[in-house]
């Protein structure tokens, strides 16, 4: 029997509906799971089978995506529309581990895809299944990294591509690539969370292919980070997987592949999931600590890619920490600009919102959550030149309210030997 999808589910009524129709919520307003065919997949040797095409020639194998295709989207076959994405890199970063008080420490950098951020992991299926239905618009409400993805893979597939994004706070390396690959961006007044509930109301009436993560097909690609993460580290499971939560799609998408994982036998366990939100971006993080539902909040946050109020995601992403023994931190602006620095110098880099992740780790390793021989993960979701002004505003000392605590700013010296020369006795 070959892999299928069986169905897609409502993750608040159960509800059953067919993957093959244009659909993002149920008729009840939850968002909807993709269920595929285990029982299909029991027995095979997937494992190999996914490490075998990893030194394949053929480009639906090299990528780090439709290498694990069974688990993913299976039967897209001549619709796949890929630009050889995931194969990150995983660091072992010493001198952070030490930072924040662990013994070693690995970074997924998910920054090193063709778009510089992990998107890209869940806009190839999305693009591909919107070839598959046979529709030529696609759409999203975007802070700058979801824009500039689908626009890309919209250019590759010869779809056109629109793009509502909030009038402010959009960091201009992020919006500068869904413009340069052809997106019809659209500004609106408002926040991010403002520009979801348009786009979503424009795709019904319009008939636009909506690629934002309440768009269950994209949280299937985005699962390609925990299968490829695993085959990194020969198939070892970690004892945590740390990363930011802003719309929550990532760890959402994580924690059911791992859960799927686990269900074929292919791990013995599940590792810890935590989630780290930006103090001003928190509505998770409060929802985790008072056990109520989530409330939006009007997000303010220097990590401009985790600048969401009102997560689309928070039930799965529940449901996912809530199987994986998981849980939700938050910290300050300065806190993530200080691990930023971190990791920047340790030659690696990554934009705020990724570096939430370092500080999140930081505060749970000193609350004794995770202790100091754990075997943890970080997860790095968007490229240092993402957000080059951050970079910039922080070492030269001008982010509003925020003290550049390891500023590496430029020295200005006089153009002769001597000045140099007394500059670098420094």
């Amino acid at each position: 029997m070959s892999a299928q999808i069986q169905h897609l589910a409502c993750v608040r009524c159960d509800a059953i509906h067919s993957p093959d129709e244009v659909r993002y919520r149920c008729d009840c307003g939850g968002t909807l799971d993709v269920v595929h065919d285990l029982e299909a997949l029991a027995g095979r040797d997937l494992l190999g089978l996914f490490d075998d095409r990893r030194s394949s020639r053929v480009p639906e194998d090299r990528s780090g995506v439709w290498r694990f295709r069974e688990l993913v989207l299976p039967g897209a076959d001549d619709a796949i529309v890929t630009r050889g994405e995931g194969n990150t890199w995983l660091y072992d970063v010493p001198g952070v581990a030490s930072r924040v008080g662990l013994d070693g420490l690995q970074l997924k950098h998910e920054g090193e895809n063709p778009t510089a951020s992990f998107k890209d992991r869940g806009m190839t299926v999305a693009i591909s299944m919107a070839r598959k239905l046979g529709l030529s618009r696609v759409a999203c409400a975007s802070t700058g990294n979801t824009s500039a993805s689908m626009a890309s893979y919209a250019a590759r597939a010869g779809m056109q591509a629109v793009v509502f994004i909030p009038d402010g706070d959009i960091a201009l390396g992020k919006l500068s690539q869904a413009l340069a690959y052809g997106g019809r961006t659209l500004q609106l007044a408002g926040d991010f969370d403002d520009a979801m509930r348009i786009v979503e109301q424009v795709c019904a009436a319009e008939g636009i292919y909506l690629v934002n993560s309440v768009n269950p097909f994209r949280i299937e690609g985005q699962k390609a980070i925990a299968f490829e993460l695993l085959q990194d580290r020969g198939w070892r499971v970690p004892d945590w997987i740390v990363l930011p939560g802003g719309n929550l799609g990532n760890n959402t998408a994580i924690a059911k592949g791992l859960s799927e994982l686990r269900a074929l036998g292919l791990i013995d366990r599940l590792p810890r999931i935590a989630v780290v939100q930006a103090a001003g971006a928190n509505p998770l993080y409060t929802a985790w600590t008072t056990g109520a539902d989530v409330v939006p909040v009007r997000a303010k946050t220097v990590a401009t890619a985790i600048k969401i109020g009102s997560p689309v995601s928070w039930r799965k992403s529940l449901r996912g920490l809530r199987a994986t023994d998981g849980v939700v931190t938050e910290v300050s602006d300065q806190q993530i600009m200080d691990a930023k620095a971190w990791v920047d110098a340790a030659g690696v880099g990554a934009e705020p919102a990724s570096c939430a992740t370092v500080a999140g780790i930081r505060r749970l390793v000193d609350e004794g959550v995770i202790s100091a021989d754990s075997d943890v993960v970080g997860v790095l979701t968007g490229h240092m030149l993402k957000d080059p002004d951050a970079v910039v505003g922080y070492h030269m000392g001008s982010l509003p309210g925020i003290v550049s605590t390891h500023a590496n700013a430029p020295t200005k010296v006089a153009a002769n030997l001597a000045a140099v020369r007394a500059a670098l006795a420094d």
